[in-house]
């Protein structure tokens, strides 16, 4: 495999599997687990090939394997079962991991497969719901601890991209709803996770509302330039890294307030990303909501 990184430490193999660092070293030490290397000052590595393993001896242990049984089975039996547990329908877990192995080996193939799968037995929206976001919400932690690299993200992150992208463009010979109003999906200067808000426009093209995708960073004055458009516009925006402090935020929805919505007095702003758990604009009447979560914001269509 051409790997850009063949070498982990404990601490990578913990921030990986969900497996504690205390817990794999009593799994080596009782049962000989895994066997890693170590440096002349004995410090733990491990290959990739070890990070595999701990993989699905994790995704056994949590569909029900006690260790003891797992460190009996032979080397080609971890996988086999492995294998019969995800094709009786326990996949979640099991394609994580798999998305986790093709970004680190940057394996576009095993990727694709992966998916494909997953397709067979689950729709678009739930493979986004239930193993993408987690898997997002996961790799953010591992970019953090600096377990993974930024190109290993951004590898993950374009190949989900690529994906909603497919799906939204399924939808764009859709006619809208009759009289619906028009949604305009947009981040603020200098945001460029365009994940969530690329996905929250596919949930609603696929339910049959007028979208307008601006993408990333989008000056706040051109924002008007739509008023004259259309009779009723709700922007959409998602602060996943701006703004970046509190006093950031409010001064933001302020100045839309002041510059925008102002001029019309249908117009709203929907906000969702985990920069709003910093402040609380529950005081900004109709004209200004925060979403927990995507299906928060669709339950509110």
């Amino acid at each position: 495999m051409n790997n850009i990184k063949n070498d982990f430490s404990i601490k990578d193999l913990e921030n990986l599997s969900g497996i504690k660092a205390h817990t794999i070293r009593i799994w080596e030490k009782r049962y000989n687990l895994l066997k890693p290397e170590r440096t002349d000052t004995n410090i733990r590595h491990y290959s990739i090939e070890s990070l595999q393993k701990l993989l699905n001896v994790a995704y056994l242990n949590k569909n029900g394997f006690k260790i003891s049984k797992i460190a009996k089975l032979k080397s080609d039996e971890i996988p086999a079962n492995v294998r019969e547990i995800a094709s009786r329908g326990s996949v979640e877990h099991h394609a994580i991991n798999a998305f986790k192995m093709s970004m680190l080996n940057f394996d576009q193939v095993l990727f694709y497969n992966t998916y494909m799968n997953l397709l067979e037995g689950y729709t678009f929206r739930e493979i986004f719901y239930d193993v993408f976001l987690p898997l997002l919400n996961e790799i953010g932690l591992l970019w953090q601890t600096n377990t993974i690299s930024p190109a290993h993200e951004h590898f993950l992150s374009i190949h989900i991209k690529q994906k909603i992208l497919l799906n939204i463009e399924k939808l764009q010979n859709l006619e809208p709803k009759p009289n619906t109003k028009t949604f305009v999906l947009y981040l603020p200067e200098n945001e460029i996770h365009d994940i969530g808000l690329l996905f929250v426009n596919y949930e609603l093209r696929s339910r049959g509302y007028h979208t307008i995708f601006l993408g990333e960073s989008v000056p706040m004055n051109s924002l008007s330039d739509l008023l004259g458009f259309f009779d009723e516009v709700t922007f959409i925006s998602y602060f996943t890294v701006k703004p970046e402090e509190p006093e950031d935020i409010i001064k933001y929805i302020e100045d839309f307030k002041n510059q925008i919505i102002i001029k019309k007095s249908t117009t709203k702003l929907w906000l969702l990303g985990k920069k709003l758990a910093t402040v609380d604009i529950s005081g900004y009447s109709n004209s200004v909501t925060g979403f927990k979560t995507i299906k928060d914001l669709v339950k509110n269509l």
